[in-house]
Formats: structure tokens, C-alpha cells, sequence
């Protein structure tokens, strides 16, 4: 059932004014910026300025320079989400479903989640080395835990009535979980894949910064090893646009296909 309109209508113009109140105060953090680059506040040697990295955007985009690194760290956060979505899913319905499942993995995943996942790196170097397959393992072991979490926790407050049901019609566990638990917990899992993708983008960065030859992480850090300040702003302005990019675009996901959740 769609929402009615006056709901709508509040709740693009709440989006409307969130957008209105962000770019003002974004602009006002630039401003800010760029007179302590004027000024001499901070030191221009190790600096940028938002006018410096703009104009350091603009001929990276334009010499094409800036599309094999980022091509690079998407693609690392692709085959680590596809892997993440593809295992988490099923394990968390059936991880939530099965209290001596839970009981067994609750502790580890707990652990496995808390747990920062850099300390483990020299350990990770030493068994996958520094080319692609580690900097995807990194990926998977940033996106899958949050995913887990948040399917584990829709799986386990699904509606009594949902499993009634499905009792009634005699539904097998596999008919169950995939035909009651899956759509019921769509809004946890969507969830999780907002978080799940925001922390697999951090876990690529990550990655590339200590293992990486190739990448916008890789760039920046040799940028920054070079003093290329507005070159190196210019990249992590990158970073920023597709961190914002990959939220939103599951958000609206989010709300295109959970919008019976009653969630905004």
C-alpha cells in the first residue's frame, strides 16, 4: 500500500531541506577552508586549498587520469559486496532461524565484527600477499559482518504470524526461509547493505593505502608522499563522491522496495 500523499509530500520536503542545510553547511566549511589556506594559517607546504584541489579535480578528470584508480577501487568493492551479499543472506536467515546456529556463531560474529580488522593485516600480507585477493579479503571481512548482523536480527524478529502461516500451507524450511523469512527481513537486509557497502569502500581505501599498487587509496598515499597536496585532496574528493554515491543509491533502494515497512 503507497503512503499517503500528505505523507509524501512531508517527507520530500524533510529530504528537500536535509539537502538545502547540508550544502549550505558544506559550503561554509569550504569558505572556512580556503581562508585558512589565504591566510596562511595553515601551512601551504603540506596543504591544499578547496580552489588548489578543484583545480587538480578538473585536469585529473579531464587528462583521464583519475578513471583507472577509481575503476580499480570500484571494482574491489564489487567482487567484495557481490561476496558479502551472496553469503551473508543465506547464512544470516539461516543463522537467525536456528536458535543452536545462533547460540554456536553469535560469539564469533560478534567478535569478528569488534575486532578492527588492521591489526590482522601483516597476517593477512603474509597469507594472501599484496595483490587483488587480499585487498578483496579485506573488503568481504569491512562489508560481511554488518550485512550478517542485520539479516541475523530481521531473521530473528520476524513476526510469529509469518511462521504460522507458513506452517498451515506445510511449507518446507527451504520454501520457509526463502518465500516468509527473505522478504519479510528485506528491510534489515537493505539496511545492512548501506552500512555493509559504506564500511566495504573504508576497507578498499584501507587496503590500497598499506597493500596497494593500483587504486584511489594507492594514489593518495602516493600523492601525498610526493607533497601533490591538491592533487591528493582532489583524490579523496573522489573517494567522498562515490562513498556518497553508493549510500544514497542503496537508500533509495531502500525505500523504493520497503516502503510497506512503514521506514522513511
Amino acid at each position: 500500500m503507497a503512503a499517503p500523499p500528505a505523507r509524501r509530500r512531508r517527507t520530500s520536503g524533510n529530504r528537500h531541506l536535509n539537502l538545502f542545510l547540508g550544502v549550505i553547511g558544506l559550503a561554509a566549511v569550504l569558505a572556512l577552508w580556503q581562508i585558512c589556506a589565504v591566510t596562511g594559517i595553515v601551512d601551504p607546504n603540506f596543504s591544499s586549498s578547496p580552489s588548489g584541489a578543484f583545480t587538480a579535480l578538473v585536469d585529473s578528470i579531464s587528462t583521464g587520469a583519475v578513471w583507472d584508480p577509481l575503476g580499480s577501487t570500484l571494482s574491489i568493492v564489487a567482487w567484495g559486496m557481490l561476496i558479502s551479499v551472496v553469503v551473508a543472506i543465506p547464512a544470516g536467515l539461516l543463522i537467525g532461524r536456528n536458535r543452536i546456529l545462533y547460540g554456536l556463531t553469535d560469539p564469533l560474529i560478534s567478535i569478528m565484527y569488534s575486532v578492527p580488522y588492521v591489526v590482522f593485516l601483516p597476517m593477512l600480507i603474509f597469507w594472501f600477499g599484496i595483490e587483488m585477493n587480499a585487498r578483496i579479503v579485506i573488503v568481504v571481512w569491512s562489508a560481511l559482518f554488518p550485512l550478517l548482523i542485520n539479516v541475523i536480527a530481521g531473521a530473528r524478529n520476524l513476526e510469529s504470524s509469518h511462521m504460522q502461516v507458513a506452517k498451515v500451507f506445510c511449507a518446507s524450511r527451504v520454501m520457509t526461509l526463502r518465500s516468509v523469512a527473505f522478504p519479510a527481513t528485506l528491510p534489515y537486509i537493505l539496511a545492512g547493505v548501506r552500512q555493509a557497502v559504506g564500511r566495504a569502500l573504508i576497507g578498499a581505501i584501507v587496503a590500497e593505502l598499506f597493500m596497494g599498487s593500483a587504486g584511489l587509496g594507492y594514489q593518495v598515499q602516493l600523492q601525498t608522499s610526493n607533497f601533490e597536496m591538491d592533487d591528493a585532496m582532489a583524490s579523496i574528493a573522489v573517494i567522498a563522491v562515490v562513498a556518497i554515491v553508493l549510500t544514497r543509491g542503496v537508500a533509495y533502494l531502500e525505500r523504493r522496495f520497503t516502503f510497506w515497512s512503514g521506514s522513511d
